[in-house]
């Protein structure tokens, strides 16, 4: 029995510290996802529309306020008790801390993949406590996860390997990853990735450009190789302004489709 797919765009780029234009995102991962340049089938070998029953929920209607948060869990909460799996599209990666609110709500504490150049554990960035820097440390300080593993990390500064030991982070750096097992989840699990995870060579349309990063094949094949329950997902940290010929929106797209293949097929 297959799980419906929730697609929810959440357009918000508030808490970005460096450029704005994350926001433009949700549309264009969309037009990309649903693109005639491609077609349907996941490397998983479901289909979208077919073994894949994808709902798309449409962009929330987000002010940059302080009420966005309890927008966005409120939606995710709609969707897992309707029995689906949320995929969001960002907007900056600020947006994964109420997702977590509503998934842990829902499930309990929860294991994360994360996928990213940046650990995101500052305590704090410009004064700003829900920085896109930030979500991590807000989600492990509150116990929404019993497990987080960090992957492609390349920026680890003092303050970050501080929080890193403080939460008991799991992390594979980038300079390790060749050499390191995949890390493997038997536990209801929650993925977020963000694009600036990937070398720009791959994602030019990130805000923060660190070269040395992942590559698609390298996050697909982990992705198919995970055998476990997925509760939810996002794709964060698009910035439409600096792509080059849409092929970051194109990478996103495909990230999407093969979670979502992978959403489908978990008890």
């Amino acid at each position: 029995m297959t799980r419906r797919i929730d697609l929810i765009g959440m357009p918000s780029d508030v808490h970005s510290s460096y450029l704005r234009g994350c926001a433009q995102a949700p549309p264009l991962i969309r037009a990309a996802l649903f693109s005639p340049h491609g077609n349907e089938a996941s490397e998983a070998g479901l289909e979208l529309g077919a073994e894949i029953a994808l709902t798309d929920v449409g962009d929330l209607s987000l002010d940059e306020t302080l009420n966005d948060d309890a927008l966005i869990e409120a939606a995710i909460a709609a969707s897992l008790k309707a029995g689906a799996v949320p995929i969001a599209l960002g907007g900056d990666h600020s947006i994964t801390y109420p997702i977590l609110r509503a998934i842990a709500a829902h499930h309990g504490p929860v294991e994360i993949l994360h996928l990213d150049a940046h650990p995101d554990l500052y305590d704090e960035l410009g004064g700003d406590r829900r920085s896109h820097a930030c979500p991590f440390a807000r989600i492990m300080e509150e116990g929404l996860a019993s497990r987080l593993v960090q992957v492609g990390i390349r920026t680890l500064n003092k303050h970050q390997r501080e929080q890193a030991a403080r939460f008991g982070v799991d992390m594979i750096e980038m300079k390790d990853f060749a050499r390191t097992p995949a890390p493997i989840f038997n536990k209801p699990l929650y993925i977020s990735i963000d694009l600036d995870g990937f070398d720009p060579a791959f994602a030019p349309g990130v805000s923060h450009y660190e070269p040395g990063g992942l590559s698609p094949r390298d996050v697909i094949d982990m992705l198919l190789a995970l055998d476990c329950p997925l509760v939810g997902a996002d794709v964060v940290e698009y910035n439409p302004t600096r792509d080059v010929n849409g092929v970051t929106a194109v990478l996103a797209a495909k990230l999407v489709k093969e979670l979502a293949a992978l959403g489908s097929v978990s008890t």
